[in-house]
């Protein structure tokens, strides 16, 4: 940032749901601001400042920064004897935007768009589908054509830019300085893919499973189910005056019907492990053994991309007083030199307010009136 750089007013005016912060950069000029920049120098590195961003991204997104999110589950996906991987959910969600292919059982691995490797390619414009048409290996995945910000596995962009070279342009690789796909930010996010983080250029991962609930089974729009007849049974005693079942009895018979999923053990139990984002099943889907296939909805809670954790308030607070702590160690190693005029370099004082302030955030995230920033759910009954 050059000394004689004025910003108009315009890149100031900012709100909590409309904020400003749109990248690494634009949050670093905020924290390098507030310590005297530019008429005070600030012995940092931008790699130094960069990190402490990241350290206090790291730290949001642990214990708040995540949305509540349904993903849909197909026993055909589960792996016997070892799971099946949420954000493989997400990646091979059934809309047109991944390209994907509807038959589960028979997918080709060139086209599917689970990201093996680093690299993934997003269109930035449309291209129609009849551009495709007379290509055999890509018509079938490509029958629609490419939509704006698309996502590319490798070996599927490798096999487009091959059959067609002329529309290589229309692709990008890497992640921009904003974090739009063009570079630019004009304030519109709903032309993110909601399960993809386009900075990290990876899905978006899951923190926590607390919920699942097979759908072959349970549900009052099921026919021939206990829930179903409950439900009739319980309409029909109000609508036609009030006999017979009634809504005290709905109760009763849920929560016997609880009790018996645990005795019995009828209602399948989880495990979710968030570092691998493997979930594994009890007992497990034998869809390989006697073609049962069966799907279900999935509750969990997932990370929210970095586009927005970096404009959270907590985020820049704790990246300055990181920040004040990285200073006040450049400046402690020429704590000895003494300035012109006689005066010294005095690093304690930063060290101190960074410590000081870096305590409180944490103490503010841990154990605060609302832990976690707020994002957990609220409370739905008090005991007193």
């Amino acid at each position: 940032m050059a000394n004689c750089d004025i910003s108009p007013i315009s890149g100031f005016q900012s709100t909590n749901l409309n904020n400003k912060i749109d990248s690494f950069s634009r949050l670093g000029d905020r924290v390098l601001r507030t310590l005297g920049h530019p008429f005070i120098n600030v012995e940092i590195h931008r790699d130094q400042l960069y990190e402490n961003i990241s350290i206090a991204v790291e730290y949001f997104t642990k214990f708040a920064g995540y949305t509540k999110e349904y993903l849909i589950f197909d026993s055909n996906m589960y792996t016997k004897n070892y799971g099946i991987k949420l954000d493989e959910l997400f990646s091979l969600q059934s809309t047109n935007t991944f390209k994907e292919q509807k038959d589960l059982e028979t997918r080709n691995p060139d086209f599917t768009k689970l990201i093996e490797d680093r690299t993934v390619y997003i269109s930035t414009s449309s291209v129609p589908g009849s551009l495709f048409a007379g290509i055999p290996s890509l018509s079938s995945a490509l029958l629609s054509g490419i939509d704006a910000y698309d996502i590319f596995t490798s070996e599927l962009y490798t096999n487009i830019i091959t059959e067609v070279p002329t529309i290589s342009s229309i692709f990008k690789t890497k992640v921009q300085d904003k974090f739009t796909v063009e570079g630019n930010d004009n304030g519109n996010t709903g032309q993110y893919v909601n399960s993809f983080d386009y900075d990290v250029m990876d899905y978006r991962k899951v923190i926590a499973m607390t919920d699942f609930e097979e759908g072959s089974s349970t549900g009052i729009n099921t026919l021939f189910t206990i829930e179903q007849s409950m439900a009739q049974q319980t309409y029909f005693s109000y609508a036609m005056g009030n006999y017979g079942f009634d809504l005290i009895s709905w109760y009763v018979l849920k929560d016997w019907m609880e009790t018996r999923e645990k005795l019995l053990a009828t209602k399948r139990s989880y495990t979710f492990d968030e570092r691998t984002q493997i979930m594994r099943m009890y007992p497990q889907p034998n869809a390989a053994n006697n073609g049962t296939r069966f799907y279900g909805v999935i509750a969990c809670y997932v990370e929210r991309p970095i586009r927005d954790v970096i404009k959270e308030l907590w985020v820049y607070q704790y990246a300055l007083a990181l920040t004040k702590m990285t200073v006040s160690n450049i400046r402690g190693k020429y704590g000895s030199v003494t300035l012109f005029g006689g005066g010294s370099i005095n690093s304690n004082d930063l060290m101190t307010q960074g410590l000081s302030e870096k305590d409180k955030l944490e103490e503010q995230m841990l154990t605060g009136a609302a832990p976690g920033q707020g994002d957990a759910d609220p409370t739905t009954f008090f005991v007193g």
